[in-house]
């Protein structure tokens, strides 16, 4: 999806270079990576009313979305170290 918001290019921005690199050298981190975006995908697909879900579900995943960001910026910070 083109304009899915949240994507990592607007929640890291100016770091793709070293979301790249940490994902070609990291197994994890890349599962990480394929995590969120298909959470995120998730969410904008309820968003959008295209796969509409309770609100209990979407807000759960909007928190899923979050511990994944937040795993993406320790793992950035523990590289830029």
């Amino acid at each position: 999806m083109s304009n899915t918001p949240h994507t990592l290019a607007e929640e890291f921005p100016g770091q793709m270079d070293r979301i790249h690199d940490l994902k070609v050298s990291d197994p994890d981190f890349a599962r990480l990576l394929e995590k969120y975006d298909e959470v995120n995908d998730q969410i904008h697909l309820a968003e959008t009313r295209v796969k509409p879900m309770d609100e209990v579900a979407e807000e759960n995943l909007r928190k899923v979305r979050l511990q994944l960001k937040d795993s993406i910026a320790d793992a950035l910070r523990k590289v830029s170290q």
